[in-house]
Protein backbone atom coordinates (compact mmCIF):
# COMPACT_ATOMS: atom_id res chain seq x y z
CA UNK A 1 0.00 0.00 0.00
CA UNK A 2 1.63 3.37 -0.79
CA UNK A 3 2.09 6.43 1.27
CA UNK A 4 -1.10 8.38 -0.55
CA UNK A 5 -3.62 4.88 -0.01
CA UNK A 6 -2.60 5.08 3.87
CA UNK A 7 -3.07 9.00 3.47
CA UNK A 8 -6.66 8.26 2.35
CA UNK A 9 -7.77 5.67 4.45
CA UNK A 10 -6.18 7.57 7.84
CA UNK A 11 -8.59 10.77 6.41
CA UNK A 12 -11.29 8.29 5.81
CA UNK A 13 -11.18 7.20 9.22
CA UNK A 14 -11.08 10.44 10.37
CA UNK A 15 -13.73 11.63 9.07
CA UNK A 16 -15.91 8.66 9.98
CA UNK A 17 -14.67 8.99 14.15
CA UNK A 18 -15.57 12.83 13.30
CA UNK A 19 -19.24 11.91 12.05
CA UNK A 20 -19.64 10.01 15.57
CA UNK A 21 -18.09 12.26 18.25
CA UNK A 22 -19.94 10.95 21.14
CA UNK A 23 -19.99 7.21 20.09
CA UNK A 24 -16.39 7.55 19.56
CA UNK A 25 -15.37 9.40 22.87
CA UNK A 26 -17.25 6.58 25.19
CA UNK A 27 -15.03 4.12 22.91
CA UNK A 28 -12.11 5.30 23.74
CA UNK A 29 -12.44 6.56 27.91
CA UNK A 30 -11.46 3.11 28.88
CA UNK A 31 -8.30 3.48 26.99
CA UNK A 32 -7.78 6.90 28.36
CA UNK A 33 -8.38 5.84 32.05
CA UNK A 34 -5.72 2.72 31.28
CA UNK A 35 -3.24 4.96 29.56
CA UNK A 36 -3.32 7.92 32.48
CA UNK A 37 -3.19 5.85 35.33
CA UNK A 38 0.17 4.35 33.87
CA UNK A 39 1.47 7.63 33.15
CA UNK A 40 0.94 9.00 36.27
CA UNK A 41 2.13 6.28 38.39
CA UNK A 42 5.35 5.89 35.77
CA UNK A 43 5.55 9.56 36.46
CA UNK A 44 5.51 9.57 40.58
CA UNK A 45 8.13 6.16 40.83
CA UNK A 46 10.74 7.34 38.12
CA UNK A 47 10.64 10.95 40.44
CA UNK A 48 10.63 9.32 43.49
CA UNK A 49 13.58 6.63 42.25
CA UNK A 50 15.75 9.74 41.57
CA UNK A 51 14.59 11.01 44.91
CA UNK A 52 15.55 8.30 47.07
CA UNK A 53 18.78 7.24 44.97
CA UNK A 54 20.19 11.14 45.74
CA UNK A 55 18.79 10.67 49.20
CA UNK A 56 20.60 7.06 49.82
CA UNK A 57 24.06 8.79 48.45
CA UNK A 58 23.78 11.08 51.98
CA UNK A 59 24.15 8.41 53.76
CA UNK A 60 27.71 7.43 52.29
CA UNK A 61 28.60 4.95 49.33
CA UNK A 62 30.68 2.78 52.04
CA UNK A 63 28.99 3.24 54.85
CA UNK A 64 27.22 -0.43 56.82
CA UNK A 65 24.92 -0.21 59.92
CA UNK A 66 25.03 -3.43 62.13
CA UNK A 67 21.94 -4.01 64.45
CA UNK A 68 20.46 -6.33 66.64
CA UNK A 69 16.81 -5.86 64.88
CA UNK A 70 16.65 -6.54 61.15
CA UNK A 71 16.59 -3.61 59.39
CA UNK A 72 13.60 -4.25 57.48
CA UNK A 73 11.48 -4.50 60.59
CA UNK A 74 8.59 -2.14 60.55
CA UNK A 75 7.53 -2.78 64.10
CA UNK A 76 3.55 -3.31 63.38
CA UNK A 77 4.48 -7.40 64.10
CA UNK A 78 5.60 -9.62 67.08
CA UNK A 79 9.24 -10.51 66.26
CA UNK A 80 10.50 -13.50 65.57
CA UNK A 81 11.88 -15.28 69.20
CA UNK A 82 15.09 -15.78 67.39
CA UNK A 83 15.49 -12.01 67.04
CA UNK A 84 14.02 -10.97 70.28
CA UNK A 85 16.11 -13.12 72.12
CA UNK A 86 19.55 -11.74 70.59
CA UNK A 87 22.21 -10.22 72.98
CA UNK A 88 22.24 -6.09 72.83
CA UNK A 89 25.07 -5.14 70.24
CA UNK A 90 27.37 -3.07 72.59
CA UNK A 91 29.75 0.51 72.59
CA UNK A 92 33.06 -2.21 72.93
CA UNK A 93 31.59 -3.98 69.88
CA UNK A 94 32.66 -0.51 67.84
CA UNK A 95 36.42 -0.42 69.32
CA UNK A 96 36.63 -4.27 68.50
CA UNK A 97 36.09 -4.02 65.11
CA UNK A 98 38.12 -0.91 64.88
CA UNK A 99 41.24 -2.83 66.35
CA UNK A 100 40.86 -6.35 64.49
CA UNK A 101 39.15 -5.25 60.24
CA UNK A 102 42.37 -3.88 58.81
CA UNK A 103 39.43 -2.83 56.03
CA UNK A 104 37.52 -0.19 58.13
CA UNK A 105 38.09 3.62 58.12
CA UNK A 106 35.61 4.25 61.02
CA UNK A 107 33.80 2.23 63.47
CA UNK A 108 31.40 4.35 66.05
CA UNK A 109 28.61 3.57 67.77
CA UNK A 110 25.18 5.45 68.49
CA UNK A 111 21.86 4.76 70.29
CA UNK A 112 18.04 6.42 69.64
CA UNK A 113 15.59 7.84 72.22
CA UNK A 114 12.60 7.66 69.48
CA UNK A 115 9.61 6.10 71.42
CA UNK A 116 6.52 8.57 70.40
CA UNK A 117 3.97 6.65 72.90
CA UNK A 118 5.81 7.50 75.88
CA UNK A 119 4.01 9.72 78.19
CA UNK A 120 6.69 12.08 78.23
CA UNK A 121 8.31 12.49 75.00
CA UNK A 122 11.67 14.15 74.57
CA UNK A 123 11.71 17.81 74.79
CA UNK A 124 13.78 21.20 74.45
CA UNK A 125 13.39 24.35 76.11
CA UNK A 126 14.87 27.43 76.01
CA UNK A 127 13.28 30.66 77.60
CA UNK A 128 9.64 30.57 76.18
CA UNK A 129 10.41 28.43 73.67
CA UNK A 130 9.69 25.22 73.36
CA UNK A 131 10.24 21.53 70.89
CA UNK A 132 8.61 18.47 71.56
CA UNK A 133 9.11 15.12 70.06
CA UNK A 134 12.64 15.80 68.73
CA UNK A 135 14.75 12.63 68.40
CA UNK A 136 17.77 12.25 70.73
CA UNK A 137 20.55 9.87 69.66
CA UNK A 138 23.40 9.19 71.61
CA UNK A 139 26.55 9.43 69.24
CA UNK A 140 30.18 8.73 69.42
CA UNK A 141 32.71 11.66 68.17
CA UNK A 142 33.31 9.47 64.75
CA UNK A 143 29.52 9.58 63.73
CA UNK A 144 28.93 12.59 61.94
CA UNK A 145 32.28 11.64 59.72
CA UNK A 146 30.69 8.40 58.86
CA UNK A 147 27.05 9.50 58.22
CA UNK A 148 27.82 12.41 56.07
CA UNK A 149 23.96 13.40 56.62
CA UNK A 150 24.80 14.47 59.56
CA UNK A 151 27.22 17.75 58.63
CA UNK A 152 27.66 20.45 60.70
CA UNK A 153 26.52 23.78 59.50
CA UNK A 154 27.59 26.01 62.47
CA UNK A 155 29.73 25.30 65.46
CA UNK A 156 31.42 22.17 65.95
CA UNK A 157 30.16 18.35 66.66
CA UNK A 158 30.76 16.02 69.90
CA UNK A 159 34.71 15.56 70.67
CA UNK A 160 36.90 13.26 72.37
CA UNK A 161 36.87 15.53 75.44
CA UNK A 162 33.23 15.50 75.59
CA UNK A 163 32.45 11.99 74.80
CA UNK A 164 35.56 10.83 77.24
CA UNK A 165 33.64 13.05 80.22
CA UNK A 166 30.09 12.70 79.24
CA UNK A 167 29.56 16.54 78.76
CA UNK A 168 26.11 18.03 78.76
CA UNK A 169 26.68 19.13 75.35
CA UNK A 170 23.92 19.04 72.50
CA UNK A 171 24.50 19.35 68.43
CA UNK A 172 20.78 20.32 67.03
CA UNK A 173 18.80 19.98 63.78
CA UNK A 174 18.27 23.12 61.84
CA UNK A 175 14.20 22.87 62.61
CA UNK A 176 14.90 22.74 66.52
CA UNK A 177 17.57 25.77 66.29
CA UNK A 178 15.08 28.05 64.16
CA UNK A 179 11.80 27.16 67.05
CA UNK A 180 14.04 28.12 69.98
CA UNK A 181 16.37 30.53 68.66
CA UNK A 182 14.86 32.47 65.84
CA UNK A 183 16.20 35.75 67.13
CA UNK A 184 19.67 34.71 68.54
CA UNK A 185 22.65 32.43 67.67
CA UNK A 186 22.30 29.21 69.43
CA UNK A 187 25.82 28.19 69.51
CA UNK A 188 26.90 28.43 73.25
CA UNK A 189 23.73 28.67 74.24
CA UNK A 190 22.31 26.37 77.35
CA UNK A 191 19.08 25.15 77.15
CA UNK A 192 16.67 22.21 78.49
CA UNK A 193 16.84 18.91 77.02
CA UNK A 194 14.59 16.45 78.73
CA UNK A 195 14.62 19.00 81.82
CA UNK A 196 18.77 18.49 81.62
CA UNK A 197 20.83 21.67 81.02
CA UNK A 198 22.89 21.55 77.71
CA UNK A 199 25.19 23.66 76.47
CA UNK A 200 24.46 23.98 71.93
CA UNK A 201 27.73 23.45 70.53
CA UNK A 202 26.33 23.12 66.97
CA UNK A 203 23.24 23.39 64.15
CA UNK A 204 23.30 20.50 61.50
CA UNK A 205 22.55 21.46 57.90
CA UNK A 206 18.93 21.71 57.09
CA UNK A 207 17.47 18.24 55.76
CA UNK A 208 13.93 18.55 56.77
CA UNK A 209 13.72 14.36 55.83
CA UNK A 210 11.57 12.69 53.24
CA UNK A 211 7.84 13.36 52.37
CA UNK A 212 7.39 15.24 55.56
CA UNK A 213 8.43 12.66 57.60
CA UNK A 214 11.67 12.82 60.37
CA UNK A 215 14.68 14.32 58.75
CA UNK A 216 18.19 15.39 60.23
CA UNK A 217 16.34 18.78 61.34
CA UNK A 218 14.35 16.81 64.60
CA UNK A 219 18.03 15.31 65.61
CA UNK A 220 19.85 16.70 69.02
CA UNK A 221 22.76 14.72 69.03
CA UNK A 222 24.64 14.44 72.49
CA UNK A 223 27.96 12.28 73.62
CA UNK A 224 26.86 8.88 73.74
CA UNK A 225 28.65 8.03 77.28
CA UNK A 226 26.37 11.31 78.35
CA UNK A 227 23.09 9.31 76.71
CA UNK A 228 23.72 6.40 78.48
CA UNK A 229 23.93 8.21 81.87
CA UNK A 230 20.81 9.72 81.22
CA UNK A 231 19.10 7.80 79.18
CA UNK A 232 20.17 4.06 81.08
CA UNK A 233 16.62 1.83 80.35
CA UNK A 234 17.82 2.55 76.37
CA UNK A 235 19.86 -0.53 75.72
CA UNK A 236 19.13 -1.15 71.81
CA UNK A 237 23.09 0.04 70.71
CA UNK A 238 23.34 0.36 67.09
CA UNK A 239 26.92 0.48 65.03
CA UNK A 240 27.86 2.07 61.96
CA UNK A 241 31.47 1.39 60.13
CA UNK A 242 33.00 2.77 56.99
CA UNK A 243 35.31 1.35 54.47
CA UNK A 244 38.19 2.30 53.23
CA UNK A 245 38.88 3.48 49.57
CA UNK A 246 41.58 0.90 49.06
CA UNK A 247 39.50 -1.82 50.53
CA UNK A 248 37.13 -4.47 48.96
CA UNK A 249 33.61 -3.57 50.41
CA UNK A 250 32.13 -7.39 50.00
CA UNK A 251 35.58 -8.93 51.67
CA UNK A 252 35.53 -5.84 54.63
CA UNK A 253 31.59 -6.46 55.43
CA UNK A 254 32.66 -10.49 55.89
CA UNK A 255 35.60 -9.65 57.91
CA UNK A 256 32.92 -7.80 60.38
CA UNK A 257 30.91 -10.11 59.98
CA UNK A 258 33.68 -12.78 61.09
CA UNK A 259 35.12 -10.86 63.73
CA UNK A 260 31.50 -9.47 65.41
CA UNK A 261 30.59 -13.53 65.57
CA UNK A 262 33.79 -14.36 67.26
CA UNK A 263 33.66 -11.48 69.58
CA UNK A 264 29.80 -12.02 70.48
CA UNK A 265 30.88 -15.82 70.82
CA UNK A 266 28.02 -17.44 67.94
CA UNK A 267 28.58 -20.65 67.53
CA UNK A 268 30.13 -21.37 64.22
CA UNK A 269 26.90 -23.64 63.24
CA UNK A 270 25.00 -20.64 64.45
CA UNK A 271 23.24 -17.87 62.15
CA UNK A 272 24.35 -14.30 62.86
CA UNK A 273 22.85 -12.83 66.00
CA UNK A 274 22.95 -9.32 63.95
CA UNK A 275 22.18 -8.04 60.90
CA UNK A 276 24.84 -5.97 58.73
CA UNK A 277 23.15 -3.38 55.69
CA UNK A 278 24.29 -0.58 53.39
CA UNK A 279 22.39 1.91 51.96
CA UNK A 280 21.65 -0.32 48.95
CA UNK A 281 19.63 -2.16 51.06
CA UNK A 282 17.14 0.40 51.67
CA UNK A 283 16.83 1.13 47.48
CA UNK A 284 15.95 -2.54 47.21
CA UNK A 285 13.31 -2.04 49.84
CA UNK A 286 12.47 0.71 48.30
CA UNK A 287 11.88 -1.28 44.67
CA UNK A 288 10.11 -3.43 46.71
CA UNK A 289 7.22 -1.07 47.77
CA UNK A 290 7.52 0.62 44.26
CA UNK A 291 7.27 -2.98 42.80
CA UNK A 292 4.07 -3.60 44.68
CA UNK A 293 3.00 -0.45 43.39
CA UNK A 294 3.60 -0.89 39.87
CA UNK A 295 2.07 -4.22 39.73
CA UNK A 296 -1.27 -2.81 40.94
CA UNK A 297 -1.36 0.10 39.13
CA UNK A 298 -0.91 -2.54 35.94
CA UNK A 299 -3.54 -4.32 37.01
CA UNK A 300 -6.22 -1.47 37.40
CA UNK A 301 -5.13 0.39 33.94
CA UNK A 302 -4.88 -3.59 32.26
CA UNK A 303 -8.69 -3.48 33.08
CA UNK A 304 -9.38 0.25 31.75
CA UNK A 305 -7.59 -0.85 28.42
CA UNK A 306 -9.66 -3.85 28.33
CA UNK A 307 -12.75 -2.15 28.60
CA UNK A 308 -11.45 0.52 25.58
CA UNK A 309 -10.67 -2.91 23.80
CA UNK A 310 -13.83 -3.74 23.93
CA UNK A 311 -15.44 -1.05 23.43
CA UNK A 312 -12.97 -0.03 20.19
CA UNK A 313 -14.25 -3.85 18.60
CA UNK A 314 -17.66 -3.13 19.27
CA UNK A 315 -17.72 0.68 17.31
CA UNK A 316 -15.68 -1.58 14.52
CA UNK A 317 -18.29 -4.35 13.93
CA UNK A 318 -20.94 -1.64 14.03
CA UNK A 319 -18.92 0.21 11.61
CA UNK A 320 -18.49 -2.96 9.36
CA UNK A 321 -22.15 -3.37 9.83
CA UNK A 322 -22.42 0.47 8.89
CA UNK A 323 -21.06 0.44 5.83
CA UNK A 324 -21.60 -2.99 3.86
CA UNK A 325 -22.22 -1.15 1.10
CA UNK A 326 -19.34 1.24 0.75
CA UNK A 327 -17.62 -2.24 1.46
CA UNK A 328 -18.95 -4.22 -1.75
CA UNK A 329 -18.81 -0.89 -3.41
CA UNK A 330 -14.81 -0.70 -3.06
CA UNK A 331 -14.62 -4.20 -3.79
CA UNK A 332 -16.51 -4.28 -6.83
CA UNK A 333 -14.40 -1.68 -7.95
CA UNK A 334 -11.04 -3.77 -7.42
CA UNK A 335 -9.78 -3.16 -4.06
CA UNK A 336 -8.49 -6.33 -2.06
CA UNK A 337 -8.82 -7.71 0.74
CA UNK A 338 -5.78 -6.22 2.72
CA UNK A 339 -6.82 -3.06 1.61
CA UNK A 340 -10.22 -3.31 3.08
CA UNK A 341 -8.46 -4.75 6.13
CA UNK A 342 -5.87 -1.53 6.26
CA UNK A 343 -8.66 0.63 6.15
CA UNK A 344 -10.77 -0.79 9.37
CA UNK A 345 -7.89 -1.55 10.91
CA UNK A 346 -6.01 1.87 10.63
CA UNK A 347 -9.76 3.43 11.62
CA UNK A 348 -9.15 1.11 15.09
CA UNK A 349 -5.31 1.87 15.25
CA UNK A 350 -6.55 5.80 14.96
CA UNK A 351 -9.59 5.60 17.78
CA UNK A 352 -7.33 4.09 20.08
CA UNK A 353 -4.27 6.34 19.51
CA UNK A 354 -6.18 9.77 20.03
CA UNK A 355 -7.38 7.58 23.49
CA UNK A 356 -3.71 6.95 24.15
CA UNK A 357 -2.79 10.70 23.27
CA UNK A 358 -5.58 12.17 24.97
CA UNK A 359 -4.24 9.82 28.26
CA UNK A 360 -0.48 10.50 28.25
CA UNK A 361 -1.96 14.44 28.05
CA UNK A 362 -3.55 13.88 31.15
CA UNK A 363 -1.74 11.88 32.98
CA UNK A 364 1.08 14.73 32.25
CA UNK A 365 -1.33 17.01 33.75
CA UNK A 366 -2.13 15.20 36.93
CA UNK A 367 1.74 14.21 37.60
CA UNK A 368 2.68 18.49 37.17
CA UNK A 369 -0.23 19.26 39.51
CA UNK A 370 0.77 16.23 41.95
CA UNK A 371 4.56 17.69 41.41
CA UNK A 372 3.34 21.68 42.45
CA UNK A 373 0.98 20.90 45.05
CA UNK A 374 1.86 17.53 47.41
CA UNK A 375 5.69 18.43 46.33
CA UNK A 376 6.13 15.16 44.95
CA UNK A 377 9.27 14.89 42.50
CA UNK A 378 6.91 13.24 39.75
CA UNK A 379 8.78 13.39 36.39
CA UNK A 380 7.18 12.00 32.68
CA UNK A 381 10.32 10.20 31.32
CA UNK A 382 10.15 10.28 27.03
CA UNK A 383 10.42 6.10 27.69
CA UNK A 384 6.77 6.50 29.52
CA UNK A 385 4.77 8.73 26.93
CA UNK A 386 6.73 5.93 24.28
CA UNK A 387 5.19 3.50 25.88
CA UNK A 388 1.52 4.81 26.19
CA UNK A 389 1.86 5.32 22.47
CA UNK A 390 2.52 1.79 22.03
CA UNK A 391 -0.10 0.53 24.20
CA UNK A 392 -2.80 2.14 22.69
CA UNK A 393 -1.78 1.76 19.10
CA UNK A 394 -1.39 -1.93 20.38
CA UNK A 395 -4.71 -1.97 21.58
CA UNK A 396 -6.25 -0.71 18.22
CA UNK A 397 -4.75 -3.45 16.34
CA UNK A 398 -5.49 -6.45 18.37
CA UNK A 399 -9.12 -5.52 18.88
CA UNK A 400 -9.41 -4.34 15.92
CA UNK A 401 -7.99 -6.64 13.72
CA UNK A 402 -11.02 -9.31 14.19
CA UNK A 403 -13.67 -6.38 12.59
CA UNK A 404 -11.04 -5.69 10.22
CA UNK A 405 -10.41 -9.35 8.69
CA UNK A 406 -14.31 -9.53 8.98
CA UNK A 407 -14.96 -6.57 6.57
CA UNK A 408 -12.01 -8.16 4.77
CA UNK A 409 -14.11 -11.37 3.86
CA UNK A 410 -16.87 -10.24 3.40
CA UNK A 411 -18.56 -11.39 -0.10
CA UNK A 412 -19.17 -8.08 -2.64
CA UNK A 413 -22.30 -9.15 -3.93
CA UNK A 414 -24.12 -9.86 -0.58
CA UNK A 415 -22.34 -6.51 0.35
CA UNK A 416 -24.60 -4.80 -2.89
CA UNK A 417 -27.27 -6.04 -2.06
CA UNK A 418 -27.01 -5.27 1.55
CA UNK A 419 -30.08 -2.62 2.28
Amino acid sequence: MTRSEITENLRVALDTLRSRKVRSALTILGIVIGVTSVICVAAIIDGLNGYIQNRIKTFGSRSFFVTRIPPGFTGLGPLPARVRTRKYLEIADAQFLRENVPGLDISAAFSNRIDFTQQQPDSMRYGDEHVERLIVRGTQPEYAAALPLFTVATGRYISEFDEEHARNVVVIGSAIADSLFPHTDPIGKVAKLDGRLYEVIGVFEKDPGMFGGFGVDQFACIPLSNFHKNFPQVREVFLIFTVREDADLDVTRDQVIEALRRHRRVPYHAENDFDVADPNFFITLWNQLTGAMALLTGVISSIGLLVGGIGVMNIMLISVTERTSEIGIRKAIGARKADIRVQFLLEAVTLSGIGGVLGILAGGAISLAVRALVSIPATISPFWVCLGVAISVGVGLFFGYYPANRAANLDPIVCLRYE
